[in-house]
């Protein structure tokens, strides 16, 4: 894949992934009747989806400038692959955080999560260091 194709609607889908995640807590807080978690409960929905959203927070921002940045000077397919593959990461690693029934203990989807976005983290930051 070509990583001018894959990188705007990966931003885009980094910035949905972000805004919705947001909309979700706020909708949340006004299920639970509380603007704080307010609670410390790894089970309890609030806190697993500001967690989610909170990590969300951390990653999508910086992967998106990777990717645009990476994204507009590499023509090598192997970019265009694994920005397509970090920014299903981040998702696969929300719904592992809102699927799990406790946060205390460990979900498939957000271990996946986290090891692509680790790896292709880390491989586009490479990519960008290297001038590919």
């Amino acid at each position: 894949m070509s990583p001018s194709t894959a990188t705007l609607p990966c931003i885009a889908a980094l910035g949905l992934l972000l805004f919705l995640s947001g909309l979700y807590v706020s909708a949340s807080r006004a299920r639970f009747w509380t603007l704080h978690a307010g609670t410390e409960d790894p089970a309890h929905p609030l806190t697993k989806a500001a967690r989610a959203h909170g990590n969300t927070a951390e990653y999508a921002a910086f992967l998106a400038l990777l990717i645009y940045l990476v994204g507009t000077r590499s023509t090598a397919p192997w970019v265009g692959w694994t920005i397509v593959a970090v920014t299903a990461s981040r998702y696969l690693f929300l719904v592992g955080m809102l699927a799990s029934s406790t946060l205390a203990k460990p979900h498939p989807l957000r271990a996946v999560g986290a090891f692509g976005t680790y790896f292709g983290g880390t491989a586009l930051s490479v990519a960008l260091l290297a001038g590919l």
